[in-house]
């Protein structure tokens, strides 16, 4: 087995086809077909079945692909940081981001990580833990920001906290319900339900529910921190979300935070990473910036 194995593989995989991925290779169709086929007589198993639009992975096949893709991650990363380490500025760093962690953390952060590494691509994927463990399966993240799951991590991954949940009820300026001082007072009022964990809509319930109180009625459900932003700002919806939202640039004239007596605690914010695998100096460089901007959450 060969590096070009496991690329054709996953070319394969990606295209759906032998065709497709023939041409992404730049090489001959046959080529591939025999290339392949000797890799699947090396493995003593097919790794696609074909039809008459391509072709799928079997079980097998899946398997490989993601190892497969793996590393290939892992060969990028180990090319990248060493021209880093020679004083390369291109590259690129994947990081998985809560919407806390892309309003308190990414902003200060871009402009001395554009300056450092202006050649390096960014590849942010906005999302909680939960949702992005296929990306660490296939080795495409480098780390994760945001609240802390809660729940087992794929084996090979750590945790570190970093800083405790703080949370606030956000609403447009002008709001009636701005100058409420307790949960009580806001019983009555539509939410949208946020994304600050994977189960946002049933922790907004649990929460009025410890006080005592009616569960919320909740008018609109989203993952978008854009659809939250929206819905504040131009309706008379309530939102349960992370304090740093009040500094945001882009949002804090519009949004105020209703300062409610109860204190609404949150998971803390956790750095979920290989440990094995060194981070590439340019997603250390950018892990570090975000670090020193923790009193932004």
């Amino acid at each position: 087995m060969k590096l070009h194995h496991l690329q054709e593989v996953v070319a394969i995989a990606e295209g759906g086809s032998i065709r497709a991925a023939a041409r992404a290779l730049n090489l001959a169709q046959p080529a591939l077909t025999r290339s392949l086929a000797d890799l699947e007589r090396e493995l003593g198993t097919p790794l696609f079945e074909r039809h008459a639009r391509g072709v799928a992975a079997t079980a097998a096949g899946a398997a490989f692909v993601a190892r497969a893709t793996a590393i290939l991650q892992d060969l990028r990363r180990a090319r990248e940081a060493v021209a880093q380490l020679g004083g390369a500025t291109g590259g690129t760093v994947a990081a998985g981001l809560s919407t806390a962690a892309h309003i308190g953390l990414l902003p200060p952060a871009l402009r001395p990580f554009r300056a450092r590494y202006p050649d390096t691509q960014l590849q942010i994927i906005e999302g909680l833990y939960p949702t992005l463990e296929s990306s660490f399966r296939e080795g495409v993240l480098d780390f994760y920001l945001g609240p802390d799951p809660g729940s087992p991590l794929l084996p090979g991954l750590s945790r570190e906290v970093l800083a405790p949940g703080n949370r606030v009820v956000l609403c447009r300026r002008g709001h009636p319900l701005a100058g409420a001082r307790s949960l009580a007072d806001l019983a009555g009022a539509d939410w949208i339900a946020t994304s600050v964990t994977a189960d946002a809509a049933d922790e907004l319930g649990r929460l009025f529910a410890a006080h005592g109180l009616p569960a919320p009625r909740l008018a609109v459900r989203s993952r978008s921190a854009l659809t939250v932003m929206t819905c504040l700002a131009h309706s008379d919806l309530l939102a349960m979300v992370p304090r740093g939202w009040t500094g945001f640039a882009l949002t804090r004239e519009a949004l105020i935070p209703v300062e409610v007596a109860e204190e609404l605690a949150a998971p803390p914010i956790v750095l979920i990473r290989r440990p094995d695998l060194p981070l590439t100096p340019a997603a250390a460089c950018l892990l570090d910036l975000m670090r020193r901007a923790l009193g932004n959450l």
